[in-house]
């Protein structure tokens, strides 16, 4: 009996070397008998692929369609999150726009764009690139939507009782489903796929 590669448990993390297991077979681990390895064919990332793509298609309405709607003594004011980030930039407030700017516009943007790159296997990318580019989308998964605290403190502060009403826009709903399916697309990714053959 051959070995095979070698693999760690997704359970308990031992490595071991797997022999060719047959069909209708598992390879389970001698520590903590979880599954180790399931033959047949690999399972695609096109959901993962789809998803990405339908995040950033929803994007530019997230961002461009009002996301609070300000009540006060009759006027009413509607804020989006581009028009959002300018407005701080242009009345000197530089620190919170560049926080909502790059919390709310590059780093999801750039996630995607990256998650799309990865499991549509672009041919110009070595599975080294590929590996470094997954650790970097990763790290940026930590710092995206940061400036949510910050809408979630602005709307506190505003809303003193009757003085002034604060209601979500229905760029509301297209950010929070960008946000949503970006989760999924990265839940449903298999890292695993960077470094199978034909990858």
């Amino acid at each position: 009996m051959t070995l095979g590669v070698l693999k760690g448990c997704p359970t308990c993390g031992l490595v071991q070397a797997l022999p060719e297991v047959p069909k209708h077979h598992v390879a389970r681990c001698p520590r903590c008998v979880a599954v180790v390895h399931r033959p047949g064919a690999p399972r695609s990332n096109a959901p993962c692929a789809a998803l990405a793509l339908a995040a950033l298609t929803l994007y530019p309405l997230g961002i461009s369609l009002p996301v609070l709607r300000l009540e006060r003594f009759g006027h009413v004011q509607e804020a989006s999150i581009w028009a959002g980030t300018m407005g701080l930039f242009a009345k000197g407030q530089l620190l919170v726009g560049l926080v909502v700017l790059v919390c709310s516009i590059v780093i999801p943007v750039a996630k995607l764009l990256g998650m799309f790159l990865l499991v549509t296997r672009a041919p110009f990318f070595e599975r080294r690139h590929r590996a470094w580019l997954h650790k970097a989308i990763e790290a940026m998964g930590r710092w995206g939507m940061v400036d949510v605290l910050l809408v979630a403190i602005l709307v506190a502060a505003l809303k003193l009782g009757d003085v002034m009403q604060v209601a979500p826009g229905p760029g509301a709903a297209a950010f929070a489903a960008c946000v949503v399916l970006s989760i999924l697309a990265t839940a449903l990714f298999r890292p695993h796929s960077i470094w199978e053959e034909g990858s």
